[in-house]
């Protein structure tokens, strides 16, 4: 199976009226549950809308994203599928619950992590 990141920007539901939210959330848990359910959910998120702190290899911490920075993501969702085409089946299905497109990512593989996972699930 391989990680795909799911995600839209900040912004992308601007054109949503407020009173028409609760219905958007509504459909986009609808879809997080069938992700669930499949055994292909792994993690998502909507993400504050506030600016976002940088904490350079120093660790020295400044406010970002940086002005040249166009779009940043405004929330996503990891699923874990069989090909990229099942992933793009799941972005089209929050593309619909959330009324804005997705954007698709292949996340890197890391069995080195993924072995440190299994260890601490079995130490549980």
């Amino acid at each position: 199976m391989t990680r795909y990141l799911i995600s839209f920007n900040a912004g992308a539901m601007d054109h949503i009226p407020a009173e028409e939210m609760p219905d958007v959330g509504k459909a986009s848990h609808a879809v997080v549950q069938e992700a669930v359910n499949a055994g292909v959910w792994v993690f998502g998120a909507g993400l504050e809308s506030q600016r976002a702190s940088v904490v350079a290899t120093d660790g020295m911490v400044t406010d970002g994203p940086y002005p040249e920075t166009k779009e940043v993501i405004g929330g996503f969702s990891v699923v874990d599928v069989a090909s990229r085409e099942e992933a793009l089946a799941w972005a089209a299905k929050f593309a619909i619950s959330c009324r804005c497109a997705q954007e698709v990512r292949e996340l890197m593989p890391d069995p080195e992590t993924d072995a440190m996972l299994r260890q601490a699930d079995r130490r549980r």
